[in-house]
Parts: C-alpha cells; sequence; structure tokens
C-alpha cells in the first residue's frame, strides 16, 4: 500500500512541485493549504492530489486536519513541513503581528503537524518528517529578522526531533533551498534579480522540481540512515 504523504503549503510553487513528485513516485500524496481555495481547486483538477484547508500554525486547526485527513486516506508516514510566509520588513518597522505571524506558520507549523502525526510513526515503527528551511535561515537576509529566525530555528528543531526519532524509525531531515524560480522570485525588481543571480555560483536560479527531488530523496524507505541532516540546495550561494 503507498505511504500516505502530507504536504503543507502543497498546493503552489515548491510546495505543488514537491507534491506531484511525490505522488508519480507512487506515494499518496495529500496538500494543505491556507487561503487561496480557487488556486487549490485548480491544483487537484490539474493533478488529482486533494487538498485540505487549514491554518498550520494553530494546533487546534492541525488536529481537525489531520482527523480528516486520516479518515479519508489513512495515517500520515511522510510528512513535510513546507508551509512559509513572508512579511518583510526592517526590524524597526516590524510590529509584533508580523513577528508573530512568520514563527506561527514557518516554525510553529513543524511542531503542531509533528506533534500530530508522531505517535502514529512511533508505533508502526517508521516515519519520514521533512522541514523546508531556507539559505536566509542559514546565512541571514536584510529584512527578514522573523523569516531568518523562523527558518534557523527549523534547522535545530530538525535536529533535536532527529535525536527523539531515530530509535523508532523516524527521520527528520531539513532542506534549506536558495533562490528558487517561483512567482514570488520572479516578483522581484529585475535589476534586483540579476545581481541575486550574479551572486548565485551556477549563475542561475533553482528550479522548483530541483528541491521536489530532494525531498524524494529523504521520503524514500531506503533513505534510513540520513537523520538530523540540512541538505543545501543552492547552486554553491552559501556553502554551509
Amino acid at each position: 500500500m503507498a505511504r500516505v504523504a502530507l504536504v503543507t503549503g502543497g498546493t503552489r510553487g515548491i510546495g505543488e512541485a514537491i507534491s506531484v513528485t511525490l505522488k508519480e513516485n507512487g506515494y499518496n500524496v495529500v496538500a494543505n493549504y491556507a487561503g487561496n481555495a480557487q488556486a487549490a481547486e485548480e491544483f487537484t483538477k490539474r493533478t488529482g492530489i486533494p487538498a485540505y484547508k487549514f491554518d498550520v500554525g494553530d494546533f487546534a486547526a492541525c488536529e481537525e486536519g489531520i482527523k480528516k485527513i486520516t479518515a479519508d486516506h489513512g495515517p500520515i508516514e511522510v510528512l513535510v513541513n513546507n508551509a512559509g510566509i513572508t512579511r518583510d520588513t526592517t526590524i524597526n518597522r516590524m510590529d509584533p503581528q508580523q513577528w508573530v505571524d512568520v514563527i506561527q506558520t514557518n516554525l510553529t507549523s513543524c511542531f503542531n503537524l509533528s506533534r500530530l502525526v508522531i505517535e502514529h510513526m512511533r508505533e508502526i515503527g517508521f516515519g519520514r518528517i521533512i522541514n523546508i528551511g531556507s539559505i536566509n535561515g542559514q546565512a541571514g537576509q536584510y529584512g527578514q529578522v522573523n523569516y531568518a529566525a523562523a527558518k534557523s530555528g527549523i534547522h535545530g528543531f530538525t535536529k533535536a526531533l532527529a535525536q527523539e526519532g531515530a530509535a523508532k524509525g523516524i527521520t527528520v531531515n531539513a532542506i534549506a533551498p536558495g533562490y528558487i524560480d517561483t512567482d514570488m522570485v520572479r516578483a522581484v525588481p529585475e535589476n534586483v534579480l540579476e545581481k541575486i543571480i550574479a551572486g548565485i555560483p551556477v549563475k542561475r536560479l533553482g528550479k522548483p522540481e530541483e528541491i521536489a527531488d530532494g525531498v524524494l530523496f529523504l521520503a524514500k524507505d531506503e533513505s534510513g540512515f540520513i537523520t538530523g541532516s540540512t541538505l543545501s540546495i543552492n547552486g554553491g550561494q552559501h556553502m554551509y
């Protein structure tokens, strides 16, 4: 029977590429989304992957979402914590809500979902948790103290949870993407984007599918000896 995989923020951008790649490789994939119902409906029609709406930063909402997914598809054995938002501004202009929103969606979500799926993983002696960090969580970025803090926290969360899960057959790893060719990155002014690409040793943006391939590798049953690791997929921009 195909393993059930949940991809949070899984209907657009990098998340969509992860969802599609896992499905193409035999996983029973479900995607989560936060608010864009039209995009989620189009995603499901296009891919055949069901999408569930709930706020990953809210534990009670996650609990309800996991119950629905489990009832419809079975217990989750592969969790990809991909959901993320930005609320960029320098700290002297950042209001408390901009801080809280990013921490809740990007970091607290990893706790919420992992906490809700790990008991079943412990019971069956198998689990794959893959957390999507960021190059900006490793190197920092001007105007992103909230985002960088959340993504850096993901890397520490990954290492600690990996130690807890190892004896139960649960691996926990992270991927730290660099600048990837998504709508969000393409919205950057052209002159700024040119400077970004000039600073990447391979001289191009990454592709969402390249992140998805990394997730697929870590999700496989055969990757059980890899845990607590962060795979940097950034074209050599930050070697950490």
